[in-house]
């Protein structure tokens, strides 16, 4: 099967996607991927080094501004033109379109030729080009049920779950602990701000850390996102040795498996590895994203108990302090917490989603 996947800009869109493909390679190593995305998407870098080709067209978001709103145009027709030509000389069984801007050309020139497409819905509430795509394609498939409801009315929608899931949720505490060097009988607090880090959470916690609100027995590993560490790092000195500072890590599913409690926005894939290992989390949405979905995504695992939601005009220190304090002193919540989480999720996503491709490939 020749699978042609659309998607990037962000790590939400980009991580799923190579998650089936990794799947789809390991039921069937004649399996064929090709991915297309933007040159300075996230996907330029993360996707090849993964080990997949990559194809790029340039399309990118549009602006309110006129002048940048005619450039997105063109440049929206120029990948139009560019995706027809990869897809007619690759020729897929089947497309698939994770969300974004970046997918856009692709699936439109795939239904324009009438070859098979399903798309990858990873949020709670579903994006614009999803939504607008939705009632033209083979299926829908989503990482939450409660999707739903946002979609369009034809839409043959199917739940299929996230396929991060599936690559993260056979890791166990104690072999992340073993990684980390971090005492199994403490208790593990990771805090990170998604792939591209956030700066709320480093002031929060930078001035968390230099009150000395770390409790006993418990070890931090802390995230800032690579353009922060080095102002987070000179805001806190000599770090005790219980806390592990990084600008970045390759192994997030691994520390995400050391936690007992994370502290991080609410991006899909975040979301996808917090069910899968059945965290618990302090969930404090960015508010800088398109129609607010970190912030739907957060209420749902919220109103299910598995979470607790902190939007960031509440989130401070002091705030922080108290949830940590609360939260650590409730093992049994904890627990409950945990089994919450892990209900939401679907270890076997990437079989799920690969069965639909197959389905409907032609």
């Amino acid at each position: 099967m020749k699978i042609l996947i659309g998607g990037g800009g962000t790590g939400g869109h980009i991580y799923p996607a190579l998650a089936l493909a990794r799947y789809a390679q390991l039921k069937d190593s004649a399996n064929d991927i090709l991915f297309v995305g933007t040159e300075k998407g996230m996907e330029s870098q993360i996707v090849p080094s993964a080990g997949f080709p990559l194809k790029t067209v340039p399309v990118r978001s549009f602006e309110r501004n006129l002048k940048q709103f005619g450039s997105a145009v063109i440049n929206l027709i120029n990948s139009l033109s560019q995706s027809s030509k990869i897809i007619n000389e690759y020729r897929p069984n089947v497309i698939l379109g994770t969300g974004g801007y970046v997918a856009a050309p692709l699936v439109i020139s795939g239904l324009l030729k009438r070859y098979p497409v399903v798309l990858h819905e990873q949020n709670v509430h579903p994006g614009l080009v999803n939504r607008k795509l939705a009632p033209f394609v083979k299926r829908v498939c989503l990482s939450f049920a409660e999707t739903e409801q946002w979609m369009p009315r034809f839409s043959r929608v199917l739940f299929t779950g996230n396929p991060r899931a599936s690559e993260v949720s056979s890791l166990t505490r104690a072999a992340a602990c073993r990684y980390f060097n971090l005492d199994p009988d403490y208790k593990n607090i990771l805090v990170y701000g998604g792939s591209r880090g956030a700066l709320k959470l480093n002031q929060v916690v930078t001035a968390y850390l230099n009150a000395g609100l770390l409790p006993e027995g418990v070890n931090l590993i802390y995230v800032t996102g690579e353009i922060y560490y080095r102002e987070v790092s000179a805001k806190l000195g000599k770090l005790s040795d219980r806390i592990r500072l990084y600008s970045y890590l390759d192994q997030m599913p691994k520390a995400l498996a050391a936690a007992d409690l994370a502290v991080t926005r609410s991006g899909a894939t975040t979301l996808a590895e917090i069910t899968a290992l059945g965290v618990p989390a302090l969930l404090i949405p960015s508010p800088n994203v398109v129609n607010n979905h970190q912030y739907y995504n957060a209420r749902l695992l919220a109103d299910a108990e598995a979470a607790v939601l902190i939007e960031e005009k509440d989130f401070d220190f002091r705030r922080l302090q108290q949830e940590v304090e609360y939260l650590l002193k409730e093992p049994a919540l904890l627990e409950e917490m945990k089994k919450k989480s892990i209900k939401m999720s679907a270890a076997d996503a990437a079989e799920r989603l690969y069965r639909c491709l197959q389905e409907v490939s032609s």
